[in-house]
């Protein structure tokens, strides 16, 4: 009995550990681009990843804790020898957050999925054997591994495309964006709220079909549309964009600003030898315009581009709320899964197909998230939100809506996929839009490495914990 107690203890130690790691790291890239946007300080994105992490966490966590627990190795090869399942959960949890508090503290963005699955198959191969993994649930999981920066980065390239051909290259820019933030405002309410009550509130015991959810979360939508409308309507357009450019600016330079504008659609739009054409042209033609802002008012208008990213700060906020509630659901499940089986297996004695969560567990998990952030998750913020490319607002909506809808679409499915992946894609994403030019692809190359190094590294760890482990309770 005492046995079972220590161990009870040291299970939910390490995997506190685990969570407290998940924060210091991977929260950093669910809050690092709005902290390098400035639309957040750092002290208000610890704040709000705080509720939404654990919110995450307690409320859809439980779909992707089922898949780590159970899905990666075949523990059928432990039935005769539970104890040897609970050291190498224990192991691989510990392993993991050893190289994940290695990685914060210099500031490398790893990816906790990878370290844990890499951990679990590296002490399930050593101790079962090859066969003892499932290799088709790999195989699945590495696939989501590759297609979820692709789509993160697609809905991302998609959304802030269209916010540059409607608003950016708009010759109204202020105006443009009072008639489209409502309807962005209706799409982010009404996905999270639809991610958040379609099968996400089973710990609460709710019962909430299909269509009620989606009633509900259009209801939500339209209600927060609507309230937008009339904040944006009040606020005030410049008197140097409501007047007639023919009062305003010499037709000359009216004419270049028009030119600009679709000389930038024709340069997003295109590729390889017109892209680069195309580009020297727009660089000629800003140079003569900036000649003739100096005679002119021109130059009032770039504090319309400053009003829309003051507007686009309220939504990245929420798009920023919105990725810490979807990492939460997601990434709880690496510290949550292993530890939900280990305690299944030493209060029956033998090993369950899936072993129930029980919310107490989820919420043990987002707390220790939580504190990680708070304690140790700086050091990565400043790498994500400043050194990948320059972020705003709307930038930064883009990328983190893209990739929050991204994981939240894996999560429900039950695949646990990489936040790190998703956001780097995402933030690719934008960038291609802007460029290549607008990318730092030293820092993307090292951050790509660190996803080869994270799979060996934690895997490593983990098998040398398993060793320790089994010396200390076996031997």
């Amino acid at each position: 009995m005492e046995v079972e107690a220590i161990l009870k203890l040291v299970v939910l130690a390490i995997g506190f550990y685990m969570a407290w790691n998940i924060g210091a790291n991977d929260v950093s890239n669910a809050m690092g681009t709005s902290v390098g946007s400035g639309a957040l300080t750092l002290r208000r994105a610890v704040f709000l990843a705080a509720i939404l992490e654990f919110s995450g966490a307690f409320f859809v966590g439980a779909n992707v804790s089922e898949t780590v627990q159970k899905g990666l190795i075949d523990t059928d090869m432990f039935l005769m020898q539970p104890n040897i399942l609970i050291l190498g959960m224990c192991a691989a949890l510990f392993g993991t957050g050893v190289w994940l508090q290695i990685a914060s503290y210099f500031g490398w963005p790893v990816s906790t999925t990878h370290a844990i699955v890499g951990a679990i198959i590296g002490f399930g191969g050593v101790i079962g054997g090859v066969e003892a993994i499932q290799w088709g649930e790999v195989s699945s999981i590495a696939a989501s591994w590759l297609v979820s920066p692709v789509v993160a980065g697609v809905i991302s390239y998609i959304i802030f495309s269209i916010l540059q051909r409607n608003i950016l290259f708009a010759m109204n820019p202020t105006e443009a964006t009072r008639k489209l933030l409502p309807l962005l405002v209706f799409i982010v309410f009404s996905t999270f709220t639809l991610s958040l009550i379609f099968n996400g509130l089973e710990n609460l015991n709710l019962n909430i079909s299909f269509p009620q959810a989606v009633g509900i979360s259009i209801l939500v939508g339209l209600i927060s549309t609507g309230i937008t409308y009339l904040i944006v309507q009040r606020i005030p357009i410049s008197e140097i964009e409501t007047r007639p450019p023919s009062r305003n600016l010499p037709q000359s330079v009216v004419s270049l600003e028009k030119a600009i504008k679709h000389l930038q659609r024709v340069h997003v739009a295109s590729f390889d030898e017109t892209h680069e054409k195309v580009g020297v042209l727009l660089d000629e033609v800003k140079t003569l315009s900036r000649d003739l802002r100096q005679e002119t008012s021109f130059s009032e208008r770039t504090s319309e581009y400053k009003n829309v990213e003051k507007m686009f700060v309220y939504l990245q906020i929420l798009s920023a709320c919105f990725v810490a509630f979807a990492h939460g659901a997601n990434d709880v499940a690496n510290a949550i899964g292993p530890v939900a089986a280990v305690l299944d297996i030493i209060k029956n004695g033998q090993i369950s197909d899936v072993a129930s969560i029980p919310p107490w567990l989820l919420a043990f998990g987002g707390l220790g998230i939580v504190i990680g952030l708070a304690t140790w998750g700086w050091r990565v913020i400043e790498t994500i939100g400043k050194k990948i490319t320059e972020l705003t607002p709307t930038r930064g909506f883009c990328a983190e809506f893209g990739a929050a809808t991204t994981i939240l679409i894996a999560s429900k499915l039950g695949m646990p996929i990489s936040t790190t992946h998703c956001l780097v894609g995402a933030v690719l994403g934008v960038g291609l839009a802007r460029g290549m030019r607008a990318l730092n692809l030293n820092m993307i190359r090292d951050i790509i490495l660190s996803w080869v190094i994270t799979i060996p590294a934690s895997a490593a760890m983990s098998i040398f914990t398993f060793y320790i482990l089994r010396w200390i309770f076996l031997s």
